[in-house]
């Protein structure tokens, strides 16, 4: 009797994509009796969790094969080969490659390395193993991996390798792969996706892929772009929000902070009046266009008047979906020998900047009742409008369909329709 593997995922959505990769991987391998944890490497509480989440899986599966892959794995192989509950450390490379796997099915999995991660740094390609999408509702479509800026706070590059680029022709295939088997949303998703294509020949630019997507699948009724950075936002990218509008009025931007003196301790590529320029300008193009944004708070040297300015920013870039990160100090990365701000502090801080994120949510919402929207049917009785606000119904609704409704109330975090 088969046994497939279990899998557990901790972190973004491109692990997610990458384990359901892994999935059929180990499928097509005939992995059998195993647990499969794809970790995190992005705050040190992350690699606590994934070893947290191994000594758990291991005493719910005693007779399991323990194999950890993923970020956490790629930084840092030893601190999991030292685990006795770990069978097998695959790095990030390793892990969308068939063969790696036909290693650790049934009749060599004793005989495979113990420890297998190479250098990420020397990876020059994606993964060819691209799969064509996952859950039932919208695609998910890994256009890009890997980053070559160096953040002080972040251990992700020593994860996942420099930036390497799908070409627009794969891209474009799958989409159209999707589309057929009736997927109504595609989802473009990457480690550093505004440096798509910088690699490839001629040096195409994200809103080149955007407008080469929406033009040879006209049939696609919603593309969606993941995180992007936006200084890195090129004029293609722009004329395409202003003029396509099969191309989601929502972005989640890589803004960090709103202190330009943190901003350069972060070693970012921009200062805050370039995220507030960015995010007029973007309005000014498309007036029902939302954002997103990842902010840390207490960042090392951050002061009370620093951190006022990042909170003004919520408002000054009309940020909705704010994604709160507490800082945490990352071994091996350069903002972790600043001088540190105290916890109590930095709690605190989160907290405010999480209050101002679920008032312009509220703010968001409110401002939806009594119009018409277009939302994509996930479960049955909740969707998501254009602008990704939850939507909730009273009966069920057809799944992975789009319909057309009227808003009629919101409780503060979702609408009613």
């Amino acid at each position: 009797m088969s046994n497939p593997p279990i899998f557990a995922t901790l972190g973004c959505r491109l692990n997610a994509y990458e384990t359901e990769a892994m999935k059929e991987l180990a499928a097509e391998a005939g992995v059998e009796n195993a647990v499969v944890v794809n970790t995190c490497a992005v705050t040190a509480e992350a690699v606590r969790k994934a070893r947290q989440d191994i000594r758990r899986l291991r005493r719910e599966n005693p007779a399991a094969k323990i194999i950890v892959t993923g970020c956490a794995a790629q930084t840092e192989p030893e601190t999991f080969a030292q685990m006795a509950e770990v069978d097998h450390v695959i790095g990030n490379s390793e892990k969308m490659q068939a063969a790696t796997w036909k290693g650790l099915a049934p009749d060599l999995i004793g005989e495979t390395e113990r420890v297998i991660v190479d250098d990420i740094m020397s990876v020059t390609e994606t993964a060819g193993h691209l799969i064509d999408g996952f859950g039932r509702h919208r695609a998910y479509v890994q256009v890009q991996n890997g980053c070559d800026h160096r953040c002080t706070f972040c251990i992700i590059p020593y994860g996942r390798g420099n930036s390497r680029s799908v070409p627009a022709g794969v891209v474009v295939d799958q989409i159209k792969r999707l589309r057929d088997r009736g997927f109504n949303e595609v989802v473009l998703t990457g480690v550093d996706l505004t440096s798509w294509g910088a690699d490839l020949p001629g040096g195409p630019r994200l809103g080149d892929l955007v407008r080469r997507i929406l033009k040879l699948v006209p049939d696609l009724p919603r593309l969606r772009i993941s995180s992007i950075d936006s200084i890195e936002a090129d004029p293609a990218l722009m004329e395409a929000i202003a003029t396509e509008p099969r191309l989601m009025p929502h972005l989640h931007l890589s803004l960090q902070a709103g202190d330009d003196m943190i901003l350069k301790r972060m070693k970012r590529r921009h200062l805050r009046d370039d995220a507030i320029r960015f995010c007029e300008e973007a309005v000014k193009l498309r007036p029902e266009m939302t954002f997103g944004a990842d902010i840390i708070a207490g960042f090392p040297t951050e002061t009370e008047a620093m951190f006022e300015n990042s909170l003004r920013l919520v408002e000054e870039c009309q940020l909705t979906w704010l994604h709160v990160f507490p800082y945490s100090p990352r071994p091996g990365t350069p903002a972790a020998r600043m001088p540190q701000v105290k916890g109590p502090a930095i709690k605190a801080r989160a907290a405010r900047l999480r209050a101002a994120g679920e008032a312009r949510v509220a703010a968001h919402l409110a401002a939806q009742v009594g119009t018409v929207q277009k939302v994509l049917i996930e479960g049955p009785r909740m969707g998501r409008t254009e602008q990704f606000a939850e939507v909730h119904f009273a009966e069920d609704q057809p799944e992975g369909q789009i319909i057309t409704v009227s808003i009629a109330s919101h409780d503060g975090n979702s609408l009613a329709a």
